[in-house]
């Protein structure tokens, strides 16, 4: 197989790093707006650099979208055509809108598109997933999500990053409404800056919290803060009428425990790439088997737009102080 990915970053490292593994792929093409990037990337994994004016999609067997969000839309139109599966980190769009025409797009022309939810991937989440639909953890109580990045954002990441609901809490909406396996109905939300001052600039907020239900009455709390001292931290519990369940509580989490008898380790999680590295892997892995035709599309496009659905009811309620059913984003 042949592989063209867009993008020269971070994301586009991870990836390719998993995939150049593969047997079955003959050839990775970079394609990136600055050349060193790509360079770097030919120097450490030996793939083709290739200018986006030389690019042919008849040429791959797939691509791979990982450039900023703001190109995510542009490079889906270089690739989307009949019967072609494409791998976009999340989100497809920030706007709702945005998000419609590429889809409407793909669905016309008939390609696919899974969508980067990697923490679907995480094993032990994989596993809760597991246990909740055989019917172990029983009736679903109450869902407890936290999401606590390490070091604040610059303000160059967040003129693009659309806000702390669109950004870091879609990934918990996603695996929410997956976990729950129905959508969330309506959402209560505030956002408050705390410390960092750049994010009032951005009318953001470096900490928030959501209360969110679904639509068979599931209770979902959600945390987030855009700074922890102590390392990356993503975690969950999940309480139901057979079961308790955790996930993300490890032993490298950066928590002060001072009940005595249990001790973390002194080498907590550095960022999201530590905390997900194996999810990532996990995902690219079921990419590559999705695109040989061994499985379905792990993460369909659907969840991208539910997800902004979702933190567009947080930021209406987090302005006006109420709570927001998603319906009336989701018809909108």
């Amino acid at each position: 197989m042949r592989i063209a990915v867009f993008g020269a970053g971070r994301m586009a490292e991870i990836r390719i790093e998993d995939m150049v593994k593969d047997p079955r792929i003959t050839e990775i093409a970079v394609i990136n707006r600055s050349p060193q990037p790509a360079e770097a990337l030919k120097s450490k994994f030996g793939v083709t650099v290739l200018a986006e004016k030389d690019f042919k999609p008849e040429d791959f067997d797939s691509y791979v979208i990982t450039t900023g969000t703001s190109h995510h839309a542009t490079a889906l139109d270089l690739v989307v055509g009949p019967k072609r599966k494409i791998l976009c980190e999340k989100p497809i769009a920030l706007e709702l809108k945005d998000t419609d025409d590429v889809l409407e797009r793909a669905r016309i022309a008939g390609a696919e598109i899974q969508v980067g939810f990697q923490r679907r991937f995480d094993p032990p989440i994989a596993k809760a997933k597991q246990l909740i639909a055989s019917g172990s953890v029983g009736t679903l109580y109450h869902l407890r999500f936290m999401s606590n990045d390490i070091n604040p954002s610059s303000r160059e990441f967040l003129a693009g990053s659309g806000g702390i609901f669109r950004d870091l809490h879609v990934h918990d909406f996603d695996l929410a409404e997956w976990l729950c396996d129905e959508p969330i109905a309506e959402v209560y939300a505030s956002r408050r800056v705390r410390e960092f001052q750049q994010y009032a600039e951005f009318e953001d907020g470096d900490v928030a919290l959501i209360h969110a239900t679904t639509e068979s009455g599931v209770q979902i709390s959600i945390s987030g803060t855009r700074h922890d001292p102590r390392g990356h931290d993503v975690r969950f519990e999940i309480f139901g009428s057979k079961d308790s369940i955790s996930a993300g509580f490890a032993p490298r989490t950066p928590l002060n425990l001072l009940d005595p008898g249990v001790a973390l380790s002194t080498t907590p999680y550095t960022g999201f790439v530590d905390r997900f590295r194996e999810a990532f892997r996990e995902e690219t892995k079921a990419y590559l088997e999705w695109i040989s035709g061994n499985r379905e599309n792990p993460c369909p496009p659907s969840s991208a737009r539910s997800g902004i659905c979702i933190a567009i009811a947080c930021e209406i309620s987090a302005r006006e102080k109420r709570v927001v059913k998603v319906a009336e984003i989701r018809g909108s």
